[in-house]
């Protein structure tokens, strides 16, 4: 009683707080950023974001447990779905085994955050992101304010992010979160809802249960919907039909999430800021979390900011967010799911995309159809070209271990960047991007991006261009046959040129600037991995 006077007197003391329950360890210097977004489009992309240029991401959490893809928690309530059918297949109705049970089973017992964050460094890394939470609602942190549904509680017993984050910091890399959970409360929605047709129709889905249902059950004492966050009437009918409507950007007649909810999501996201001190935080939201039916993503971003200045004494964060204008990208860093842009951006910017499917997929792996090391370093490359990052998500199985096809595709990109890592990071973009059918023929985005793969295949007619200092580095997407490259942005008089460098080679290369452009004469041997290589250009 006494401790719940003395927070009445502090809120009550103290206006910004007075609408919420939850309290924060205040900067230790005066706020420079207040939320809104004349105030946040003071932000600068630190350097160290700017010259990492990869970062790899581990979409680990309880929904990779079944091993079967993208968004389980949701689809395994989708009668008609695949993710339903196993379901019911290996763990029953989920009447009687809901995702509740799913992270009551999972255990992650062959995790070793030591060893991947080793290969991933290996590989070209130089920043790892992890997931906190996603749409599932269950937060893979010691968290105080989602103290039942999450990772050191209940599943694997363990506090996932401090691990991530301890294996990233001794590898020398820079730790970032993803945060997703801010859609859970439609997300789930159909956790409400029961079979349609069948001998179990109309019964009830286990989205409806309470506290006291769990008597005599392993989750006795635990709260459902403290998971499934659904004590709320249902959104329009459009959101069981579609979540990638109007409604997932909170318009359409979705149900609109309670102020207790908002604020508890605040909480969630400044403990996860304050108590494990990512560089990085990754928004899976249209532009900020509830934007635009709340203000907590501008709160959650000034306060992001004035805490990594208030502990470094300058501003070394970076917020990532989707679908933003002209203003939002000055505020943040635009992330574009799964696609590229079709120039160079004049501010930085990142991809993220995944060899795979975001969630752990055995069907892939049957298929053998993990993206190649090839076409992740004709992404890199591409991405760099254009003034931006790219984040590669390599699949954890549900056990925390990634598989044997993924490893070697790692290892793979590792070689490359071995050889020609020197002209990607710390680089900026030259004044083109590059030439060549590719970049002619580049696919439009839509929603977040989901461009990827639309367009048509890099060949060695395609070029790509990063300088650094006073050095231009030209890339190649493919050995040429006929043993030379024109490289048609250096015409005669346009660039000067002294030397031209194979990376990795040890010999000057023969070369003729001409009126169509530089034309550079190969060594007869073959690199390793010939798909891409580096000309190194001094002027």
């Amino acid at each position: 009683m006494q401790r719940r006077q003395i927070l009445k007197q502090l809120a009550a003391a103290i206006p910004a707080l007075a609408a919420s329950p939850y309290l924060f360890a205040a900067p230790e210097r005066a706020a420079q950023f207040t939320p809104d977004w004349d105030s946040l489009a003071q932000y600068r992309t630190p350097d160290w974001f700017r010259n990492a240029k990869f970062g790899i991401w581990a979409h680990w959490g309880p929904q990779c447990a079944p091993e079967y893809g993208d968004w389980y928690a949701r689809a395994m309530y989708e009668q008609d779905s695949e993710a339903y059918q196993h379901h019911l297949q290996h763990y029953g109705h989920p009447s009687q085994h809901g995702f509740k049970d799913i992270i009551g089973n999972w255990r992650a017992d062959a995790w070793q955050p030591d060893e991947l964050l080793a290969l991933y460094r290996r590989a070209g890394a130089r920043y790892f992101v992890a997931l906190a939470n996603h749409h599932d609602n269950f937060d893979l942190y010691d968290s105080r304010y989602q103290p039942e549904w999450n990772s050191t509680r209940i599943g694997p017993c363990k506090d996932l992010i401090g691990g991530w984050r301890a294996a990233a910091r001794r590898q020398g890399m820079r730790f970032g979160v993803s945060v997703h959970a801010a859609h859970a409360w439609t997300w789930y929605e159909v956790a409400q809802g029961a079979d349609k047709h069948g001998p179990l129709a109309g019964v009830p889905y286990d989205g409806h249960l309470q506290r006291t249902d769990g008597a005599g059950k392993w989750w006795q004492g635990l709260d459902p919907q403290g998971l499934y966050a659904q004590n709320h009437p249902l959104s329009a009918p459009a959101q069981q039909s579609g979540i990638w409507d109007e409604q997932w950007h909170w318009r359409g007649g979705v149900a609109l999430p309670s102020a207790e909810y908002v604020e508890q999501f605040r909480a969630r996201v400044m403990d996860l800021v304050q108590n494990y001190d990512p560089d990085l935080v990754y928004f899976d939201d249209t532009v900020l979390p509830l934007h635009p039916v709340s203000d907590v993503g501008l709160r959650l971003a000034a306060d992001i900011y004035n805490l990594s200045i208030a502990r470094k004494g300058r501003l070394e964060a970076v917020i990532n967010g989707k679908l933003l204008d002209a203003q939002q990208r000055q505020c943040m860093v635009l992330d574009i799911e799964r696609g590229q842009s079709n120039e160079i951006e004049a501010l930085p910017w990142q991809t993220c995309t995944c060899i795979g499917n975001w969630h752990y997929d055995r069907r892939i792996y049957d298929a053998n159809g993990y993206k190649s090391a090839r076409t992740v370093v004709h992404m890199l490359i591409d991405v760099v070209s254009k003034n931006g990052n790219l984040l590669l998500s390599v699949p954890v199985r549900g056990n925390g271990s990634i598989d044997e096809r993924e490893r070697a595709v790692v290892e793979e990109i590792g070689q490359w960047m071995g050889v020609y890592g020197s002209a990607i990071y710390d680089s900026r973009p030259w004044r083109v991007a590059g030439e060549g059918p590719v970049l002619e023929a580049a696919a439009s985005q839509s929603k977040q991006g989901f461009n990827e793969g639309q367009g048509i295949a890099f060949s060695s007619a395609d070029i790509r261009y990063t300088c650094k200092e006073n050095d231009l580095y030209a890339f190649v997407m493919g050995w040429p046959e006929h043993g030379t490259v024109l490289l048609r942005q250096l015409r005669r008089g346009q660039v000067p040129v002294r030397t031209v460098q194979l990376i990795g080679g040890t010999k000057n290369l023969a070369y003729t600037q001409q009126a169509d452009g530089l034309l550079v004469h190969l060594p007869a041997e073959r690199p390793a991995l010939p798909y891409a290589f580096a000309l190194k250009i001094t002027s």
